[in-house]
């Protein structure tokens, strides 16, 4: 039997529960609802490393962070020597013709990483337009490309009205959709199954930099989510417990209050940059039809992390809530999936580092030894035997100056802060929006103790010394790459 296609699809800053499979009372998205309905939905996704760079190390190397040591959100760290072990590279291994499009965030910007090839866009980036002065071509081939379309100018680019990429300022695309970058994607992946190597089975890494800001969908897609209710904030009992950061008024902070009018329209950018996508995933799926693909190819559908959008006053990622670390799950295994197990919603808590080890089980390719995520391919397809895939998960990320850790087994979150021994515990099931501190209260103290525990088991043995005598101990200096990891680039530089 021949192996099949694989189709990895992130997106950017998407949130877990913006889809209406999951019962989203706004967002409408029909084409990855149709793709849930004929694969299995993992209703409870996270990314433990909430962030663009750690989180897209975890889905590139199947790995958890204590393993491939990024804690933080570093750019510039040379991502072969740090991470030789891929999903691309083992796939190439096993014969695949391997691509990506769109965006990769790595370093340098033009490494392939394992791919054969990449076609590039990643958004707005800082650390590239400055180390390039703005020389697009070695970093991007989006603008390249605008700026040989009729009609446009030399100057052109992704930028031009003047919305910042970490901004909750919102407003419709100021071209034509055709230039929009989504669309760019869609047509480019499309172009590319022309020019396919048609004697191999191939592995696409298909990378979309939107819902992330800027929120700036076509005029469409943004009026189409203006008319939704009014914003009003999803406030709890413990946003103090971060007051030293909020930025009142700032328009890219990451903790402030903002006009409900605001972000009432960043709603609308993010929710119709959200339709924009699906249909650009309708116009890949059929065309899988038209190049005679579709009973052939596996699609999975993640995003890097999620985006507060306003929930506590919150926005973007990187924080341990809701709407920053879990993210939307989708596998769908035309060849093999059993009919009963489409449709399925798998409600066990599972994260990016598992979409490797699941693809490659799914397609029949070796799981490599580096590899510490769990393969969802026996849900997948179907099996009876499929059990739990862990019993509870640990994230962390550097933010608001400190090492901020987590634990959740989907039912339950414990936080912890590190800089003042912040303590936070939410029971999902009965508080979803996680507005009820339970760790103030007397009678949780047993489920406290528990979870403290767990933490206290996660963080044994860290090198920043998280633990001393069994007990967490805040204050301590963080690290945003592990020694092991700094070590083994140091050893290669």
């Amino acid at each position: 039997m021949s192996k099949p296609n694989v189709i990895l699809i992130c997106v950017d800053e998407w949130r877990g529960d913006a889809l209406s499979s999951d019962g989203h009372p706004y967002v409408e998205t029909p084409h990855l609802d149709e793709l849930a309905r004929g694969g299995v939905r993992f209703s409870k996704g996270y990314s433990a490393t909430p962030t663009c760079v750690p989180a897209r190390v975890a889905l590139f190397t199947g790995q958890s962070q204590e393993k491939h040591g990024r804690v933080g959100y570093d750019e510039g760290v040379p991502f072969d020597v740090a991470h030789p072990v891929t999903i691309q590279s083992e796939f190439k291994k096993a014969g695949y013709h391997t691509q990506a499009i769109g965006k990769m965030h790595v370093h340098p910007e033009r490494a392939r990483i394992g791919f054969d090839d990449v076609i590039l866009h990643d958004g707005f980036m800082h650390y590239s337009r400055r180390k390039f002065k703005q020389n697009f071509a070695f970093f991007d081939d989006y603008v390249p490309w605008l700026r040989r379309q009729p009609g446009s100018t030399p100057e052109a680019e992704y930028f031009d009205h003047g919305v910042n990429c970490n901004s909750v300022v919102a407003r419709p695309w100021d071209k034509a959709e055709h230039l929009h970058p989504s669309h760019w994607i869609g047509t480019q992946a499309i172009d590319w199954m022309y020019r396919r190597d048609p004697s191999k089975p191939f592995f696409l890494y298909l990378s979309w930099h939107r819902p992330h800001p800027p929120y700036d969908p076509p005029q469409w897609a943004y009026d189409q989510y203006l008319d939704i209710d009014p914003y009003k904030a999803v406030e709890g009992d413990w946003e103090q417990d971060w007051d030293e950061f909020r930025k009142d008024g700032d328009y890219q902070a990451a903790f402030g209050t903002l006009p409900d009018r605001t972000v009432h329209r960043a709603r609308a950018g993010y929710y119709g940059l959200m339709a924009q996508i699906d249909l650009q995933i309708n116009r890949i799926k059929e065309s899988l039809v038209d190049f005679g693909l579709a009973e052939d190819t596996i699609i999975a559908f993640t995003s890097d992390h999620g985006e507060m959008m306003g929930d506590h006053h919150m926005f973007r990622k990187a924080l341990p809530y809701e709407g920053s670390a879990r993210v939307p799950f989708i596998i769908a295994d035309a060849p093999s999936a059993k009919d009963s197990a489409r449709g399925a919603v798998m409600d066990g808590v599972v994260e990016l580092r598992d979409l490797m080890p699941t693809l490659l089980d799914l397609a029949g390719v070796d799981i490599p030894d580096s590899v510490d995520g769990k393969s969802l391919a026996p849900h997948v397809r179907g099996e009876k035997a499929a059990g739990p895939v862990r019993d509870y998960l640990h994230g962390e990320h550097v933010y608001f100056a400190q090492n901020i850790h987590w634990l959740t087994d989907g039912k339950v979150k414990y936080v912890w802060g590190s800089a003042k021994g912040v303590e936070q515990l939410f029971d999902l099931a009965a508080d979803p929006d996680e507005c009820h501190n339970l760790a103030r209260e007397e009678a949780s103290t047993p489920q406290l103790a528990l979870w403290r525990a767990r933490m206290v088991e996660s963080l044994d043995g860290r090198e920043e010394g998280f633990v001393q005598d069994g007990k967490l101990v805040a204050g301590r200096p963080v690290v945003s790459i592990l020694a092991h990891t700094r070590e083994r680039i140091a050893a290669v530089l």
